[in-house]
């Protein structure tokens, strides 16, 4: 019941920025730039969720907590989700859904490169989120899902790219998560020492 609870209340916490989004725009609350006021809390939220994703393994690997691998899938959807509502908004307010616009922005633009590279990483990882995927994939599921390492340095480059008056908190940002990178490659590199082909 307690776990049921904690669980409840994770998803609620991850689900309020949307929630506080749609009556901000209900309200006319979202400011003088409401376009860049969407991008702007479902980037940030993004990149939060990739944290606490990142944040998981470690933390049952030092606390112990079995309950924090149970609710990573959570907080992985989480993360494409408003990754989703993030490039949709992109497409919506500022290519107008105009597939001349897009290319050119993709080409001119790399941190919207880089950011629709890791959505496109991201993509097949929420597609076979699911517990019947991951029986039907076996082993190849756990290498598919290694794919969320690359797609979260491609997020690091987006955000260093696009920061220009707040590159403090984006260099912060990419800390936290190249040191959760570091983690898990300091594990992956163990277990080749140890046990050769069983990564």
């Amino acid at each position: 019941m307690k776990e049921r609870l904690i669980r409840i209340g994770l998803f609620a916490l991850c689900l309020a920025p949307f929630g506080y989004l749609l009556y901000a725009a209900a309200t006319s609350a979202l400011g003088p730039d409401p376009a860049e006021r969407i991008m702007h809390v479902t980037g940030e939220w993004a990149l939060r969720c990739l944290l606490l994703t990142l944040l998981m393994s470690p933390l049952r690997a030092w606390r112990g907590w079995s309950l924090a691998l149970r609710v990573r899938r959570m907080f992985g959807l989480f993360t494409f989700f408003y990754a989703c509502v993030h490039l949709t908004s992109f497409l919506h307010f500022f290519a107008g859904w105009t597939s001349e616009l897009l290319l050119e922005e993709l080409l001119e633009r790399p941190y919207i490169t880089v950011g629709f590279g890791a959505w496109l990483l991201m993509l097949p990882l929420a597609l076979t989120s699911t517990r019947a995927m991951q029986r039907r994939l076996g082993r190849n599921w756990r290498r598919l899902h290694r794919l969320v390492y690359p797609a979260a340095v491609l997020v690091c480059f987006h955000l260093l790219w696009l920061s220009r008056s707040d590159i403090g908190s984006a260099l912060v940002h990419s800390a936290l998560i190249g040191a959760l990178l570091l983690w898990r490659l300091r594990g992956v590199f163990g277990r080749l020492l140890t046990s050769p082909g069983k990564v």
